[in-house]
């Protein structure tokens, strides 16, 4: 007969009892052992706390604990090397937090990056928590537990398979980490395959010419200083997270430069990157260089002044401000610029100094730009010949 789910929930009432022979304390319980397929009989000896009168108040303290674990879906045949100190998720998810806020506060990860593996915790801890019965303790977050919360954010939320490809793979990270760790032993998420393998496509895509004149002109009429953004994401090819760090004495109006520090740019390496003198003029024109050279070109409102703000205020005026009033795909990101400058630039450039101007360690990454239409012969090599 197989298993069923009250078959792995059948227990008893622990029970307290003495060997008057022996003069043996023990607490005793039944509990589904899966091996055998019956209950059986789990026994807790106590002999070694005295007086009496001390070990039978800590034998009904203990009972009152094993009864609420048994309630909550503990097995001792199941995790029978955890005993008493069961971790528990909640204990577990605090020390992951921990970790890699430290992470973040030490340079390694990103804020993007610490923003991400808090909010999707933090959705599968709530998840776990309405659960019949609670997903309490770690042992309890199985392979099928995750495949069930998959569902729920592919399904029930009805986000996209790229979305839910990001929740297992934030979920990995924590399994991977509580592993290294000896909280768990196996992996629960080996054998959930992630869906975007069978997703060719991009998420994204290059902007038209007609609608980036659209986009600029919406922009210039309605928040000029996102325009500077999409000056600098487009011609620069500054990413919205090093935006966002960006402060107005990291411009020289003389050499027509920015300079990105390592400390914010994404491979950690300080870079140069050149001001077309298009973009200097939009600079001037809303006043940058009147704010004080330790201020952020884009803080409040994208404003210059003292705060950090986070990049998302980029994202966020695009999707619910240039896309919704312009009508654009959904294809349209923020960061679609950058690819589209990129895209174009190579149009009228050599590809070495769209390399330089984009920070790419290789030519290699900056040729998956180069537009199809440009891919042609040399005319230089078309009638080579040497003594061969």
């Amino acid at each position: 007969m197989p298993n069923t789910y009250q078959n792995v929930r059948s227990w008893t009432l622990p029970r307290i009892s003495t060997n008057v022979v022996t003069h043996t304390t023990t607490i005793t319980f039944y509990a589904y052992d899966p091996a055998t397929d019956r209950l059986r009989r789990k026994r807790i000896k106590i002999n070694t706390i005295k007086p009496a009168s001390a070990r039978r108040r800590y034998a009904e303290a203990l009972m009152k604990r094993i009864t609420e674990k048994l309630a909550e879906g503990w097995n001792p045949w199941i995790v029978p090397d955890m005993g008493e100190n069961l971790p528990l998720l909640s204990d577990a998810l605090s020390s992951y937090r921990a970790y890699i806020s430290k992470m973040y506060r030490d340079g390694i990860y990103r804020e993007a990056t610490l923003r991400r593996y808090v909010a999707h915790m933090s959705s599968l801890e709530k998840w776990c928590e309405v659960q019949q019965p609670a997903v309490k303790y770690i042992y309890q977050l199985t392979k099928e537990k995750i495949s069930r919360y998959l569902d729920h954010v592919f399904v029930r939320r009805n986000n996209c398979a790229a979305t839910r490809d990001n929740y297992l793979a934030t979920i990995r990270h924590f399994t991977a980490w509580a592993m290294s760790r000896d909280i768990i032993k196996v992996d629960p998420t080996e054998g959930i395959s992630k869906f975007s393998r069978r997703l060719k496509q991009k998420q994204r895509s290059v902007i038209s010419a007609t609608d980036v004149e659209r986009i600029s002109v919406y922009a210039r009429e309605h928040n000029p200083h996102f325009l500077l953004a999409c000056y600098l994401i487009y011609y620069c090819f500054i990413r919205p997270k090093e935006m966002a760090g960006l402060k107005i004495g990291d411009i020289s109006v003389s050499k027509q430069t920015i300079h990105v520090s390592g400390a914010i740019s994404k491979n950690r390496r300080d870079g140069v990157v050149t001001l077309p003198a298009k973009v200097i003029r939009l600079m001037i024109d809303l006043d940058i260089f009147k704010h004080a050279s330790g201020e952020y070109i884009f803080s409040d409102d994208m404003r210059p002044g003292k705060k950090a703000v986070s990049e998302k205020q980029f994202r966020d005026y695009w999707k619910r401000h240039v896309c919704a009033d312009l009508h654009l795909p959904e294809s349209y990101k923020f960061y679609s610029l950058k690819d589209t400058g990129i895209t174009n630039m190579l149009r009228k450039h050599d590809a070495l100094s769209v390399r330089d101007q984009a920070r790419h360690t290789s030519i290699e990454m900056t040729n998956i730009y180069t537009p199809h239409d440009i891919l042609q012969a040399n005319d230089l090599i078309k009638n080579y010949e040497d003594t061969f």
